[in-house]
């Protein structure tokens, strides 16, 4: 009787191959180029100079155009920056955007757009006025009027976006330039890089923004261009305070306030400012979106369309110093939630 070895081996010559396991598959390559176009070298057409600003994704430089001698500023963004497709494509679409609301007043213009192996290079108008908290700290008098101009201005481009089916995201001072140092210089808004095309009724979930001015339903992954109303409330709330409504040490703390805090109308200038100013505040900081004013209907609210009705004595002058506080710590600590963002506190509850 054979052993069961014998049994078990298969003949001379017969052996079974030997298993061999397959590479892993690569990685799926990132793509080489953002833009669905070639173009020309930007340093052929431009003399770049100074540092202007640097983003979460990009770096901006004072450019000159050969040609003309006109200047301009240019974004830079390093594609190595640029981790997988996801983020090729969100540069393309603010690109996209950036050409949709061009021809906007109020809109930073775009001028053109160059890509080389390393960089996508935007070269839009240059805003030279400054950042809209410093200018209204360097210009002294300021009253309810004048922030009723600016809110009108900033509301305007947010109807002008969802009008043309693009919602912002990311509305906040710090993204509102003036074209000039001249008195009556456009205000314009400069950054859509969180921005997004979206159809009507559509929802989004990723959590994106700036903290102070992010909406609830922002932190509960269910929005819609309501939020971005949300972001001009928030603002309008500062323009008149020289705070933010919601205010905490921490991100986390500023989000539990704007789930759960109490708008405050008690303290300091609020007794003094008007009625019609404080009920717009709260029609735009309505937590629930659905009640929430459109964006349209806050350019026909009496405090924006009245002239008379939004008083033009000056301020308290401690909004003006409060306001250049709030500046000078935002200029400090950029906070800035992008596609990925942290979540909302799990013990919290919905609100609407």
């Amino acid at each position: 009787m054979s052993s069961s070895s014998d049994s078990t081996n298969p003949p001379p010559g017969m052996e079974k191959p030997a298993t061999v396991t397959p590479p892993p598959a690569p990685p799926p390559s990132k793509p080489i180029w953002v833009l669905p176009y070639k173009t020309q070298s930007l340093q052929n057409l431009y003399t770049i100079g100074k540092k202007l600003g640097q983003g979460q994704f990009g770096t901006t430089h004072l450019c000159t155009e050969k040609s003309t001698g006109i200047n301009y500023a240019c974004k830079s963004i390093p594609k190595k920056k640029l981790i997988c497709k996801e983020d090729y494509d969100d540069v393309w679409r603010e690109i996209q955007i950036m050409h949709h609301l061009s021809e906007h007043a109020n809109v930073v213009r775009i001028k053109g757009t160059y890509e080389d192996r390393l960089y996508v290079h935007i070269v839009m108008e240059l805003c030279a006025g400054g950042e809209l908290f410093d200018r209204i700290v360097q210009k002294g008098h300021y009253s309810e009027r004048e922030a009723a101009k600016l809110i009108k201005t900033i509301v305007g481009v947010v109807e002008a976006c969802h009008s043309l089916g693009v919602m912002h995201r990311d509305l906040k001072p710090e993204n509102f330039l003036f074209l000039s140092t001249d008195e009556d210089a456009a205000l314009k808004a400069t950054d859509f890089g969180l921005s997004v095309f979206y159809k009507p009724g559509e929802t989004f979930s990723d959590v994106v923004g700036s903290p102070y001015y992010v909406a609830p339903e922002v932190l509960h992954k269910h929005y819609g261009p309501e939020a971005d109303v949300w972001s001009a409330g928030v603002i309008l709330y500062i323009l008149l305070s020289g705070v933010p409504p919601f205010w905490a040490e921490t991100e986390l703390g500023i989000f539990r306030q704007i789930l759960q805090g109490k708008l405050d109308f008690e303290s300091e200038p609020w007794p003094g400012i008007s009625d019609s100013a404080k009920d717009l505040i709260r029609k735009m900081l309505d937590r629930n979106p659905k009640r929430r004013l459109s964006a349209h209907e806050v350019l026909c609210h009496q405090w924006i369309v009245d002239d008379r009705v939004a008083p033009d004595k000056p301020l308290d002058s401690a909004v003006l110093s409060r306001l250049k506080q709030f500046s000078a710590m935002n200029k400090l600590k950029k906070m800035a939630l992008r596609t990925r963002g942290p979540m909302v506190p799990e013990n919290s509850t919905k609100m609407f």
